[in-house]
């Protein structure tokens, strides 16, 4: 699968200048609850007058969120410009009442990830809470009939690094195909809850006939079955948003002066003593525990 379009340019939207060719990894943005909050320790929540704003400034460059599946069709096809890929993990109820009229009224689409074995239920892993609802079955055909695609995020929320083989089937193959069932549409992707994989786990994924899957940081095994993906929160305003686009585009696309030093930068090489300031700065506009 090629997942590179010689047209996809988010650095268009990010700078305002002209679109340049794409020549790297397709934009996905990775979203888990959207919804009021008193307590966020694992950093999760997005606020709706937030997630309202974000999409605003999505819009307002120029940029249409999308669901995996369509933004990796029109990379194939070369029309990717434009386009970034608006994921949400867990399935949390709160798409629903929050996200769903936020992404409807821009004409943004997405995609869901709910844990197949936990519909209805709650967010236990989270050892420090809150608990927050999870999308029942009725929730998630809703999402679906409203044009949103469903992938799926496991049968129990486990990371599946070093899981046994018989364990590691059934996460990935029968999560599949519970949800085929609970939304009577196929499941094209798959997302490693905590962004947890090794060659094994994406094997597994790939043998449960996904065609694509999504982490969240670059691994060796980066590709179709394991794309990375830009943690966005809470305290992502237009400036972080910038920065966090631009890293992308510097990470995957950038090919003009200093362009190894600023592989260094964002990740694609080792850095030096001399890279550290800027490299410090790059990395507080741009990372959280989740990027």
């Amino acid at each position: 699968m090629n997942l590179v379009s010689k047209r996809y340019g988010p650095a268009e939207g990010i700078s305002g200048g002209a679109a340049r060719p794409f020549t790297g990894m397709a934009a996905v943005a990775m979203y888990h609850s959207v919804s009021p909050y008193e307590r966020d320790p694992y950093l999760v929540t997005v606020t709706p007058e937030r997630f309202e704003r974000q999409m605003h400034w999505l819009h307002r460059r120029g940029l249409s969120g999308v669901s995996v599946s369509d933004l990796l069709a029109a990379c194939r096809e070369g029309a990717g410009r434009g386009l970034i890929g608006l994921t949400f993990d867990d399935g949390y109820a709160d798409f629903i009442e929050y996200a769903l009229p936020v992404l409807n009224r821009y004409g943004f689409g997405g995609t869901v990830f709910p844990i197949a074995g936990l519909l209805g239920g709650q967010n236990d892993w989270d050892v420090l809470g809150p608990r927050k609802p999870l999308m029942t079955a009725d929730q998630l055909r809703r999402a679906a009939d409203a044009g949103f695609e469903i992938g799926s995020h496991g049968l129990r929320h486990a990371s599946l690094r070093r899981m046994p083989g018989a364990d590691l089937i059934a996460e990935a193959e029968q999560s599949r195909a519970i949800l085929t069932e609970t939304i009577d549409r196929e499941i094209s992707g798959f997302c490693y809850p905590y962004g947890h994989l090794d060659e094994a786990a994406v094997a597994a994924v790939q043998r449960a006939g996904y065609s694509y899957g999504c982490a969240i940081w670059r691994s060796s095994s980066t590709g179709p079955l394991a794309l990375p993906r830009v943690y966005v929160g809470d305290a992502d305003g237009s400036v972080r948003l910038w920065a966090k686009g631009a890293r992308h585009w510097l990470t995957w696309d950038y090919r003009g002066p200093g362009a190894s030093r600023m592989g260094r930068l964002v990740g694609t090489g080792p850095a030096t003593s001399q890279d550290a300031p800027l490299a410090d700065g790059i990395q507080q506009l741009t990372q959280s525990k989740y990027s």
